[in-house]
């Protein structure tokens, strides 16, 4: 049985993004990890922080994004199915560059391989997801965050990516933005974690963040719309309103997490502050789900959206 590791990436170095721990964290169990490594900013040193890890199983596929070809942020997922075509493992396992792995997973996943890798009913895991939100020491689970995720596929041609999910459709333009033409992937539930880590960067760079990724997505005039009563800084909200993280992270991210400089700029209790527009999550029909899915229903997502079927 051969493992890949595949993701994409480029400006991680800038944009506070951990490309070199994620991979470091599931570097243990694959046997190549192919990055499709997009052409950056002159200042970014991201390939480097990438061949510091100085492992033989690291393949990096340099790459230009043509946003203005694939527009609505399609480009993620053409990228994703660069480095998806050059991996030869028979178990693709991606990982995106602010997502992670607890070591304490990674025999429970390569068993897993091993168990339905002659089952070829199974194409592919379907994961748990914890979303850190502000810092290291709280997650959100909001209704409007995705509670599992497919992270390891079988190496077939038919299956694509689109936005952060996969699925089997035809190569296109369309298909990387449609979930309707898109066929369901048959998976079997694994019983690990995704740590997401996407939502831990200073307020000011989040708030850059999001404006950015509206921008590519909506075009310039409808994110500019949006964001002019939006202030620069963006609001996590009271911390002690979301859930307290009392686990350990992926042993790869030991020295990142001690690069938090800005607990200061974080609120821990007290009321939100007010909001000229407020965020999907706070609105009130979005919190009353997620207090039910919470406190009633064991996490269980009120009509999640499911890119999969479990069949084991």
């Amino acid at each position: 049985m051969k493992v890949s590791g595949f993701t994409f990436v480029r400006n991680a170095s800038k944009l506070f993004i951990p490309a070199k721990e994620a991979i470091a964290s599931i570097l243990p169990i694959v046997d190549e990890f192919v990055v499709a490594l997009g052409a950056g900013d002159a200042d970014d040193t991201t390939e480097a922080d990438i061949l510091s890890l100085k492992s033989e199983k690291i393949k990096i596929i340099h790459t230009t994004w043509e946003s203005e070809k694939y527009p609505r942020n399609t480009i993620f997922a053409q990228q994703t199915d660069i480095a998806k075509k050059a991996c030869s493992g028979d178990w693709l396992f991606y990982l995106q560059c602010d997502e992670g792995v607890h070591d304490k997973y990674l025999k429970v996943i390569k068993d897993a391989m091993y168990q339905y890798l002659e089952d070829k009913e199974v194409e592919g895991f379907v994961f748990n997801y914890k979303h850190f939100w502000g810092d290291f020491d709280h997650y959100n689970r909001s209704h409007t965050f995705y509670s599992r995720e497919i992270r390891v596929i079988r190496n077939l041609p038919e299956i694509h990516s689109f936005r952060y999910h996969f699925g089997e459709f035809s190569e296109t333009m369309e298909g990387y933005q449609s979930r309707e033409e898109s066929r369901k992937l048959n998976v079997a539930q694994i019983s690990a974690e995704i740590y997401h880590y996407g939502w831990v960067r200073p307020p000011e760079m989040m708030g850059k963040k999001n404006k950015i990724t509206s921008t590519t997505y909506h075009g310039k005039e409808a994110a500019e719309k949006m964001f002019e009563q939006q202030p620069e800084y963006f609001d996590y909200g009271p911390l002690n309103r979301v859930s307290k993280f009392k686990g350990t992270h992926p042993s790869s991210f030991k020295d990142w997490i001690q690069k938090i400089y800005w607990k200061d700029q974080l609120q821990y209790s007290g009321k939100p502050k007010p909001k000229p527009v407020k965020g999907k999550g706070e609105k009130l029909k979005y919190r009353v789900l997620t207090w039910i899915e919470v406190n009633l229903l064991m996490g269980k997502q009120i009509g999640e959206f499911k890119n999969f079927k479990v069949i084991r």
